[in-house]
């Protein structure tokens, strides 16, 4: 059976069918589970499978560190009540830059059912962000307000050394004169300086569907009250 290449397009459209129909899934395997790496790694292990059926794509591994190499896109699955995760940190200037792939992030409401023991994970938002709106909201904002009002490289180097942006005297230096060559775009995640950046989405699921380079692919109706 030949199979479809998978496209970022096409990506987006299954993510979307994907999260109606887990929604709707029920699933004991689930009930009673509070670790939210293991939701994470059974729903991305689900989608994967998923997508297996019907289309070829290159797997991610630890090689390459995201889940679609081929699309240059990596998946992330967390909980509406602290939608956050981490990500390797390779370099401090991907909180300037972006981190150099984009983002398909699944954001879901986990509810367990005592009466069937069976665990429902309820998407509420399903989105994409392109590689160029993965850096930190804040230090993108900054940085171009300053471009934008005809700042130097003191004051480049000053705003970062500020943000305790985490590079030496050196690489802060390279990366003002980088920052007044190519003024970098907006970003709209908040990223946490650690041994692993701490990616946090809730600025990008606010925004998604109304700024470029932040799509809406799901979104669940507010339950009733």
């Amino acid at each position: 059976m030949t199979r479809t290449t998978l496209t970022i397009d096409l990506l987006c459209l299954e993510a979307q069918l994907f999260s109606d129909l887990e929604s709707k899934h029920a699933d004991p395997a689930l009930f009673g589970v509070t670790d939210g790496k293991a939701v994470g790694t059974y729903l991305e292990h689900k989608f994967r499978t998923y997508l297996q059926e019907h289309y070829d794509f290159a797997q991610g591994n630890s090689a390459n560190g995201i889940d679609f190499p081929g699309l240059g896109v990596d998946m992330k699955v967390t909980s509406i009540r602290q939608p956050q995760s981490s990500c390797p940190f390779r370099s401090a200037r991907q909180k300037i830059y972006g981190l150099g792939y984009g983002l398909i992030v699944f954001v879901y409401d986990k509810a367990d059912d005592p009466a069937t023991r069976c665990a429902t994970l309820r998407m509420t938002d399903t989105v994409y962000v392109e590689p160029r709106r993965t850096a930190d909201f804040q230090m993108t904002r900054g940085l171009r307000q300053i471009v934008d009002n005809e700042g130097n490289q003191d004051d480049l180097m000053a705003f970062m050394t500020e943000r305790n942006l985490p590079v030496d005297e050196i690489e802060l230096m390279n990366l003002a004169r980088e920052i007044l060559q190519a003024k970098p775009d907006q970003g709209y995640l908040t990223i946490s300086n650690a041994l692993q950046w701490r990616l946090q989405y809730g600025r990008a699921i606010e925004k998604a569907g109304s700024e470029p380079g932040l799509r809406s692919i799901y979104k669940s109706a507010p339950l009733a009250p």
